[in-house]
C-alpha cells in the first residue's frame, strides 16, 4: 500500500504508459506486475484509472445512489459509512450534476475505491481543481489508500504535491524514466540533469522578486523521433559524443536511488 509518483513534461508517455498498464492501449513491450505477466483483461479487472476530466454525464437521483451502485450495496448505512469517509455524507441527497469539481472528482474517487481494486491510478486527478481542493483530494487518497491497504500510482506535474503525497517519484522523459528516487529526498538528492531542470523550475511563494528568471534551456525533440542516444542530449550541459551515441540505462547508485 503505497503511492508512486510520476512526473515530467507534456509528452513524456505518463498517460500512455498508464493506459497500456490498465490494459487500455496496446503495449509494444511487456507489463510485469508483482512478478506476474498480467494479460489486459486481468490488469483492468484489478486496476481503476480515475481520469482528469470528471465524466459529467451522471444520470443517477442522488449521489448516494451514484455510489450505492458502485459498491454493488443496497445498504444505505454503508453507503453512507462510504460517503462520510468521502466528506460527501452532507451532500448525499443532492443531483450529480450540482456538485463543485472537488466533490466530482471525491465521486470518481468513490467509484473507484468501491470496487476494491489492487491499483489505482489517478492521472492529473487533481489538475483542473483550486490548490485548496487538490490539498483535501491529496489528502483523501492518503487517508484512501492505507485504510483500503490498496496501491497508488499518481501522475501529476506539481512537483510539490506530488512529492507530499507519494512515497516514490519517477521521473519521465520522452517516454524513458531517467532518474527513481524516494520523494523526500527529491530535492537533496536528485542528480538527473533533467530532474533537476524541473527543480529549478519551481516558484517559491517568497522568491525574490526582482531575481531574473532562467528559462529551461532548449526544447524536448518530438516523440515520433527515435533518438538514437540519450533524448535529452541537445538541452544538457554535461553532453559528450557518447551520449548521442549510446542510449543510458538506469542504474542504481544507492539503495533506492535508480538514475540514468
Amino acid at each position: 500500500n503505497r503511492i508512486v509518483a510520476i512526473t515530467g513534461n507534456n509528452g513524456a508517455g505518463k498517460s500512455t504508459f498508464s493506459r497500456c498498464f490498465c490494459g487500455l492501449e496496446k503495449q509494444c513491450g511487456t507489463i510485469i506486475w508483482n512478478g506476474k505477466t498480467y494479460r489486459p483483461k486481468e490488469r483492468l479487472k484489478a486496476c481503476y484509472m480515475v481520469m482528469q476530466e470528471v465524466n459529467h454525464q451522471l444520470f443517477t437521483e442522488t449521489i448516494q445512489d451514484e455510489v450505492m451502485i458502485s459498491m454493488k450495496e443496497e445498504n444505505e448505512k454503508e453507503a453512507d459509512k462510504f460517503l462520510d469517509m468521502l466528506d460527501l455524507i452532507k451532500v448525499k441527497d443532492r443531483h450529480p450534476m450540482s456538485l463543485s469539481g472537488g466533490q466530482k472528482q471525491r465521486v470518481a474517487i468513490a467509484r473507484a475505491i468501491s470496487i476494491q481494486p489492487k491499483l489505482l491510478i489517478c492521472d492529473e486527478a487533481t489538475g483542473a481543481l483550486d490548490v485548496s481542493i487538490q490539498n483535501q483530494i491529496a489528502k483523501l487518497l492518503v487517508k484512501l489508500v492505507e485504510e483500503k491497504q490498496i496501491s497508488c500510482l499518481f501522475i501529476g506535474h506539481d512537483l510539490a504535491l506530488v512529492r507530499s503525497v507519494s512515497q516514490r517519484i519517477a521521473v519521465m522523459y520522452l517516454g524513458r524514466i531517467v532518474e527513481i528516487l524516494e520523494s523526500e529526498t527529491l530535492a537533496a538528492k536528485a542528480v538527473h540533469p533533467y530532474t533537476k531542470m524541473l527543480l529549478g523550475s519551481v516558484f517559491d511563494v517568497y522568491c525574490d522578486q526582482n531575481e531574473k528568471i532562467a528559462a529551461a534551456k532548449g526544447e524536448p525533440p518530438s516523440p515520433l523521433e527515435v533518438q538514437k542516444g540519450c533524448a535529452f542530449a541537445g538541452r544538457c550541459n554535461w553532453c559528450r559524443e557518447k551520449c548521442k551515441e549510446e542510449l543510458p540505462l538506469l542504474q542504481e547508485i544507492e539503495p533506492g536511488h535508480k538514475v540514468a
